[in-house]
């Protein structure tokens, strides 16, 4: 049984791509050990495949890369494996230095465009440092995918690789609801989750909210500006109508999702990392059969345009987002949704993936 290793620079405990593939390797006959990092908030987790979590002294910026990839690369030197997955650029060197040293097969999975996050667009020389890194190191790598084909096609032209595409798609789900810790009576609710970073169109969204008398704004999940964006919330006198939820385990969100009358998934056009993004919250909306409203970008757009499952957003002012979706909620997309539940599951991307580990050079 060939044992396969895999990296991963967070907690694991809600990093759903990563267990999706673990679980599909897992279940085609692979032995799958799963290592991330210990948080002081970290969940206990109990998955069908060995997993491992490492405490660092260090927990953000460059000691912290740095830390992890030097103990990551003294725990896959000193474990047995077949094969290495390495999830995106921070936990690439240590995977690819183990694999040159002892001859392993690598696999690099990119969930995004590294160096072009826009936590980096003011920050050249940390910019540089990844770009850099990513000039050296993907030429070298034979075995690659990422999440979307505008990503694989920039990394293709740009190094002369051949990133296959694997998308972040669920599982299939069926509609499970649990309660909301507030009343909801009367009111229609507009979803976002995922990281509450900048550029993710949240503070457009609470602006929009004081033209939205009979709505709720439910946020899901952490990040650096949540302070921010419940003050600005507070400051518009929006705050009876904005709900932050914190961050939820996936079987929890799952629950919450389907209240919901849309889902939001409106990042900024901040550099390529997001102008190519795909995100999950996309089709997680789609299996809990909420419409979506998405930014007029590429990879989001297709989907929408493809699918018919709501609509793109025409205008970035408050006003105009709150007049487009009030209109899109008398729109019934609630077919076309049914139908890309079918079709949007990773039980139809899994194949391309095994077969990926099948021909690995």
């Amino acid at each position: 049984m060939k044992k396969i290793i895999v990296t991963v620079t967070n907690d694991l405990s809600t990093d759903q791509r990563v267990d999706k593939v673990c679980t599909t390797l897992f279940n085609d006959g692979y032995k799958v050990l799963l290592v991330g990092r210990k948080l002081k908030n970290s969940v206990p987790i109990s998955r069908d495949y060995e997993t491992k979590r490492i405490k660092l002294f260090f927990n953000q910026g460059f000691l912290f890369y740095a830390e992890f990839n030097f103990r990551i690369f003294f725990v896959l030197l000193f474990s047995k494996k077949n094969i290495l997955l390495s999830n995106d650029l921070d936990s690439l060197v240590a995977n690819y230095a183990v694999s040159v040293l002892q001859n392993k097969k690598l696999v690099y999975d990119s969930h995004e465009l590294f160096p072009e996050i826009p936590e980096l667009v003011h920050r050249p020389f940390v910019k540089n440092f990844w770009s850099s890194l990513e000039k050296l190191l993907l030429p070298k790598l034979k075995n690659t995918y990422t999440v979307c084909k505008s990503i694989s096609d920039f990394y293709n032209n740009r190094y002369a690789t051949n990133f296959k595409v694997v998308r972040n798609l669920p599982t299939f789900k069926k509609i499970e609801k649990s309660k909301l810790p507030f009343s909801t009576d009367g009111k229609k609710i507009i979803i976002y989750q995922g990281a509450i970073n900048i550029g993710r169109g949240l503070e457009l969204m609470i602006d929009a909210m004081e033209y939205l008398d009979d709505y709720l704004l439910i946020i899901v999940g952490n990040g650096d500006i949540i302070s921010d964006l419940r003050e600005r919330s507070e400051n518009k006198s929006t705050e009876n109508k904005v709900h932050f939820l914190g961050k939820l385990l996936p079987n929890e969100l799952q629950k919450i999702t389907p209240l919901a009358d849309i889902g939001l998934s409106l990042e900024e056009d901040l550099g390529l990392n997001y102008r190519y993004a795909l995100p999950n919250k996309i089709f997680d909306y789609i299996q809990a059969e909420i419409p979506i409203l998405v930014s007029d970008l590429p990879e989001m757009k297709q989907i929408v345009l493809d699918y018919k499952v709501g609509e793109i957003i025409k205008s970035r002012s408050p006003k105009g987002l709150a007049n487009q979706i009030q209109t899109m909620l008398k729109v019934d997309y609630y077919k076309s949704i049914k139908k890309a539940k079918q079709e949007l599951t990773w039980d139809h991307e899994k194949t391309i993936l095994l077969n990926i580990f099948k021909n690995l050079k």
